[in-house]
C-alpha cells in the first residue's frame, strides 16, 4: 500500500519551561485585523495577523495566520471573543469555523467565535511537503533492521523536501511559537486576555500560552489534554495503547448488552482477534480495493469508531469482515490528512527509538497490554513518523508549570481514544488545573451532548466560575434518544 493510503488509514503523541523567546514585536503592538466576509463562507468574516517565523530571530521574515469569524449573536450581552483550535496537530480552526464548527447557543450569543489556522496549516503560511517523498513506499511496522532504516529513510526524505520547498517555516511549526502567535491574535483582537477553548492538540497550546502568558489568560477551556511530560517512546506508546484497549472493553460491554448491534450475542474479543491474526498472516483484504489489511489498520479502524463513538458502524464492519461480506475498511477516507503532523509533532516532542529491536519490543509489550487492539495507531504513527526526522526538537516535553494565571478547567472523557484520561489527571495535577470528568466515551467531551458538561463549561467562559474539584458528568449511553439530540457541532479533525 502506498504511505499516502497507510495515512488515510492511520494518519491521525528538560526543563519546567524552556526559555523565553525574544519576541519581535510586543503583542500589544499587533495592528487590529481587517476583517472582510470570507469568500467562501456567508456570515463570517476573514482576516490575517502577521508573526514572525522564528521568534527568536524576527529577521529571518514572517508568516500570516488566517482567522475566521463568526460575530456574536446578541450584540447587547457581548462578552468578547474566543479564540478556538480543533487540534490534529494541523487543523485548521479557521477553516472549522468557516465550515460551522461552533460551541452552545450561550457562548455563540455572548462571544465572537474565532479560529485561526495555526502556522504551516490551511490559509496560514503553508509547510509544503514533496508529494513524490510522501506517496512513496515505507514499512509502517518493520520487520526488521533493513526495514527499520527504510522507515528513517522515508522520514529523513520527506522532512528534507519540507525544509526545501517551504524554507525556514518549516523548521518553527512548534506549539511554543504557535502560543506566541496566540497572543498577537489575542491583541489583534483588541482583548486584553485571552478567553480560548482547545481540544486534543489544542490543549497543548493552550497549556503553553498559560505557561509563557499567564498574565493574559481570562479564561482557557483544555478539552482531552495532551501530557507534555511524558519521557519516552514506550512511555507514550503504553499510556495510548492501555487507554484503546480498555475502550475496547467498553465497546464489547455495550454490545452484549445491546440487542441492535451487528455482534451482539457473540464474543467481540474472540472475532477481533481472529481478524487480527488473519491480519497479520496476510489473509484479510479490503474487499472493494483489494489493499491488505494490515493489524495496525485495524487498530486504526476501530480507533476512529471510538471517537464518536460510532460503535454500532464498527460492529457492522467487523461482522461483516469475519463473514465475509462486501463491507469496506476506507471507514476513515472522508477525513483530511493532514501532512503537517510531522513537522508539528516532532518539533514538539523528542520521543527517539533507535533500532528494529528497540521498535519491535515496543510493538511486541503493546500487543501484550492490548490484545484486541493490539497497538494504539495514532500513538504509534505519531512516535515512528519521527525516526530519522531531520529537524531538531525545538519544543521538547516538560512538566506543566503555570504560575499566575487564573485557574483553568481541563475537560476529558473517562473512555478516551485519543488523549488518554490519565493525560488530563497529569496536566491537571501539574498546573493545578479543575478537571472536569465526563465519565463516557469519545474523543473532546463538550460534544458528547452531556448538558452537565457544556453547562459547567460554558458557566467557566462566562462568569469564571469553576465547577467543584473532582465534578463527574454522567456518561451519554451511544444509539439512545439523548446521543442523538442537537447540540454544539463538533470539529472534524481525527487526531490528538
Amino acid at each position: 500500500m502506498s504511505g499516502v493510503g497507510k495515512r488515510l488509514l492511520t494518519a491521525a503523541a528538560v526543563t519546567a519551561v524552556l526559555g523565553s523567546l525574544t519576541a519581535a514585536t510586543p503583542a500589544s503592538a499587533a495592528e487590529p485585523i481587517d476583517w472582510q466576509p470570507c469568500a467562501d463562507a456567508p456570515g463570517v468574516d476573514c482576516g490575517t495577523v502577521t508573526v514572525p517565523i522564528d521568534w527568536a530571530h524576527p529577521d529571518r521574515g514572517t508568516a500570516s495566520i488566517a482567522l475566521a469569524r463568526r460575530k456574536a449573536t446578541d450584540p447587547q450581552a457581548r462578552i468578547g471573543s474566543i479564540l478556538m483550535d480543533p487540534g490534529g496537530p494541523g487543523g485548521a480552526g479557521a477553516g472549522e469555523v468557516k465550515a460551522g464548527w461552533t460551541l452552545s447557543a450561550e457562548i455563540t450569543e455572548r462571544f465572537d467565535t474565532v479560529g485561526f489556522d495555526p502556522r504551516g496549516v490551511g490559509d496560514s503560511t503553508q509547510i509544503k511537503c514533496g508529494l513524490d517523498e510522501l506517496i512513496a513506499d515505507y514499512p509502517q511496522v518493520p520487520r526488521n533492521q533493513a526495514e527499520f532504516e527504510q522507515l528513517a529513510a522515508y522520514n529523513r526524505n520527506l522532512g528534507e523536501s519540507c525544509r526545501r520547498l517551504t524554507g525556514p517555516p518549516a523548521e518553527f511549526g512548534d506549539t511554543k511559537s504557535v502560543a506566541r502567535d496566540m497572543d498577537v491574535i489575542r491583541a489583534a483582537l483588541g482583548e486584553a486576555k485571552l478567553t480560548y477553548y482547545g481540544v486534543s492538540y489544542g490543549t497543548l497550546m493552550g497549556q503553553q500560552y498559560a505557561e509563557l502568558f499567564p498574565d493574559k489568560v481570562r479564561a482557557l477551556v483544555l478539552d482531552s489534554n495532551m501530557d507534555h511530560s511524558q519521557v519516552t517512546a514506550w512511555e507514550f506508546i503504553k499510556s495510548e495503547t492501555q487507554s484503546l484497549q480498555a475502550e475496547f472493553g467498553e465497546f464489547a460491554a455495550w454490545c452484549n448488552r445491546t440487542p441492535s448491534c451487528a455482534l451482539h450475542g457473540r464474543d467481540v474479543s474472540e472475532v477481533t482477534r481472529d481478524l487480527q491474526d488473519k491480519a497479520a498472516r496476510g489473509e484479510l483484504t479490503d474487499p472493494r480495493s483489494g489493499d491488505p489489511i494490515t493489524p495496525l489498520t485495524l487498530a486504526s479502524i476501530i480507533q476512529s469508531n471510538f471517537y464518536g463513538p460510532s460503535w454500532d458502524r464498527l460492529a457492522s464492519v467487523f461482522k461483516s469482515f469475519a463473514d465475509g461480506g462486501g463491507a469496506s475498511a476506507r471507514l476513515r477516507a472522508d477525513i483530511p490528512v493532514n501532512y503537517v503532523i510531522p513537522s508539528v509533532f516532532c518539533n514538539d516532542w523528542r520521543l527517539p527509538v533507535h533500532s528494529f529491536a528497540e521498535l519491535e519490543t515496543y510493538r511486541r509489550l503493546a500487543a501484550a497490554l492490548a490484545p484486541d487492539v493490539k497497538v494504539n495507531s495514532l500513538g504509534w504513527t505519531a512516535v515512528t513518523g519521527c525516526i530519522g526526522w531531520p529537524e531538531r526538537t525545538a519544543n521538547p516535553q516538560h512538566p506543566l508549570q503555570v504560575h499566575g494565571a487564573p485557574p483553568l478547567l481541563m475537560l476529558s472523557s473517562r473512555h478516551d481514544p485519543a488523549t488518554p484520561y490519565a493525560w488530563s489527571q497529569t496536566a491537571a495535577r501539574q498546573s493545578g488545573s479543575t478537571l472536569l470528568t465526563y465519565d463516557g466515551w469519545g474523543h473532546g467531551a463538550y460534544f458528547k451532548k452531556s448538558s452537565c458538561v457544556t453547562k459547567a463549561a460554558d458557566d467557566y467562559l462566562i462568569t469564571g466560575k469553576l465547577p467543584v474539584k473532582g465534578t463527574h458528568c454522567a456518561a451519554v449511553e451511544p444509539g439512545t434518544a439523548q446521543a442523538a439530540v442537537a447540540g454544539p457541532k463538533p470539529p472534524s479533525t481525527i487526531g490528538f
